[in-house]
């Protein structure tokens, strides 16, 4: 039971700081007037958008862009980080082009996006798998050759086929590793959004961002912020909870 409240209460004191911080420097009159609205004045026009400018749609459209960039990503990172991870060679070869190309920010290949593939969805999409890819095939395949060889050694000494060594030693093994590259690349997708969606996108939280700054809209840029974080931390702790799951047999070996 305390181990249970201590995982509630916890996370919740830390919340509470955050929001009695931004009270004190929105009372404080900091910034100039407009400029820092409080958390219940952000709430406030929360409501008011889910209850008149359909709101929700554009937090669907936003989680479901993210979702594809993630499940894209991360399904060409998959194979892309074992083959790496297990030809060394190849590892040797393609590290430092992996390395140049994830050190580039989504936002500054949008001009090249636009001029490729226009400015519907498909540019908005590719932006975001670009994130993903790159975010989670470094884990992957890093944490795939970082396995314990005495697994490897095991498998070989019983007799082991190069299948039987892949298929039932590596990739059990490696699921941890794999669900850690999908987290990661969860949070970049989600650091993204906002890049992805300034490509003529009417909807979603990235362009109601775009569109409360235009308009000079500072509780509404908060609510956005606000709303993004709480959907990516929904979706971090339900993929945290999947991951216990997932590995829970390994636990039990060790």
């Amino acid at each position: 039971m305390t181990k249970v409240l201590s995982r509630i209460l916890l996370p919740a004191s830390g919340f509470a700081l955050l929001l009695a911080a931004w009270y004190v420097v929105a009372f404080a009159d900091v910034l100039p007037e407009g400029q820092m609205p409080r958390p219940d004045e952000v709430l406030t026009v929360l409501a008011d958008r889910f209850a008149e400018q359909d709101l929700w749609r554009d937090v669907q459209l936003s989680v479901l862009r993210v979702l594809i960039g993630v499940a894209a990503g991360s399904a060409i990172a998959l194979p892309v980080g074992f083959l790496l991870a297990w030809y060394r060679p190849l590892r040797m070869m393609f590290d430092p082009v992996i390395s140049f190309f994830r050190a580039l920010p989504p936002i500054a290949l949008i001009p090249l996006v636009i001029v490729y593939l226009g400015i519907g969805e498909q540019a908005r999409l590719s932006i975001l798998i670009y994130a993903a890819f790159f975010a989670s095939v470094v884990v992957i395949y890093e944490g795939i050759a970082a396995l314990d060889e005495i697994y490897i050694r095991a498998a070989r000494a019983m007799g082991a086929s190069q299948w039987e060594l892949f298929s039932r030693v590596v990739v059990p093994l490696a699921i941890p590793q794999v669900l850690v590259g999908i987290r990661v690349a969860l949070g970049v997708c989600w650091a993204t959004l906002v890049a992805a969606e300034l490509i003529a996108a009417r909807r979603g939280l990235g362009a109601t961002i775009q569109d409360a700054a235009n308009f000079f809209q500072i509780d509404m840029v908060y609510g956005g912020v606000v709303l993004i974080g709480i959907c990516a931390l929904v979706m971090d702790r339900a993929l945290a909870l999947v991951m216990k799951r997932a590995v829970r047999w390994q636990e039990r070996v060790a």
